[in-house]
């Protein structure tokens, strides 16, 4: 039969040597985080730090030159916005009048080579410098304009949805076409008939009365505003806005205009619109600067 294992207590030898590694165990981890901390307070972490918050954004000359020359002055008018036709749908109606101040916009969608000189990264597909930038977010786009802002001293922004209508229909200089420049949509568009389910550098086609191109399709367009289905209801005509400018980033649903080349004619029409969350990234899917004339 097996004795039961008896516990014998440690000697005191035994003690003593593991008081001693015990103790130089704590003073290894207390030096340890004494470095830690002391690498955390040194200069070179707050020189890091603060050189996060001073990081600059720059825009090369040419570069700013092109971007001032290509945007567009539209003059302040009165235009209807909305349309009463039987292919609208209660978000696109009813027609009401809007006053609009003078702005300026850009003559083309927002290419991928600006986009990526102030971002530093481009995800888009169909990649090319005079490509729409597209595959960011509504979110992504107001950060590089913050960027764009920074390295330009302007004040760029989206355009509000009342000023994107305004400018796609031609401003002052209308002709109430059913696209943007044009009713036949293969002078003006890149749509689901021409496109191959691709978009394309920007420009090509014919531009609208006030000069700028793509207004219809190619890629969709963000505008500022929030989505709702019932805006033209809405009793605001002066200079409308619908959303929170104090709070932008919140999570919202955002309009988007201008049809895609993956959408048919009827779809690219110009008084149709549609809305995305201001997180989700499309490959058609784009935007245009604007910006005031103050």
């Amino acid at each position: 039969m097996k004795q039961p294992f008896k516990f014998l207590p440690p000697s005191l030898p035994t003690i003593i040597k593991v008081s001693i590694i015990s103790g130089l165990m704590n003073v290894s981890l207390a030096s340890h985080a004494k470095t830690v901390e002391t690498l955390i307070e040194s200069p070179a972490s707050e020189v890091e730090s603060e050189h996060k918050e001073q990081r600059k954004f720059t825009l090369p000359k040419p570069m700013f030159d092109e971007l001032m020359k290509s945007m567009v002055l539209v003059e302040s008018g009165t235009f209807d916005m909305g349309s009463d036709s039987p292919l609208a749908r209660n978000r696109e109606r009813p027609v009401r009048q809007i006053t609009l101040d003078a702005f300026y916009i850009g003559k083309y969608e927002l290419t991928q080579d600006l986009f990526e000189q102030i971002m530093g990264w481009n995800n888009s597909f169909f990649a090319c410098d005079k490509c729409p930038v597209n595959n960011i977010s509504w979110l992504n786009m107001l950060l590089f304009i913050e960027r764009l802002n920074s390295a330009t001293g302007k004040e760029f922004s989206l355009p509000t949805e009342a000023q994107w209508a305004y400018a796609a229909k031609g401003g002052n200089k209308s002709q109430d076409y059913q696209y943007s420049g044009s009713n036949d949509i293969n002078d003006v568009a890149w749509y689901a008939d021409n496109a191959r389910h691709k978009s394309y550098p920007v420009g090509l086609k014919k531009p609208n009365e006030l000069g700028l191109y793509d207004m219809t399709g190619n890629l969709w367009e963000f505008c500022l505003d929030d989505m709702s289905r019932k805006a033209y209801t809405f009793t605001e005509s002066h200079n409308p806005f619908i959303g929170d400018k104090k709070n932008l980033k919140r999570k919202a649903m955002k309009v988007i205009r201008g049809g895609g080349y993956e959408f048919s004619a009827t779809e690219n029409l110009l008084f149709m619109r549609d809305g995305a969350t201001n997180n989700v990234r499309m490959a058609d899917i784009g935007f245009r600067l604007a910006l005031s004339k103050k």
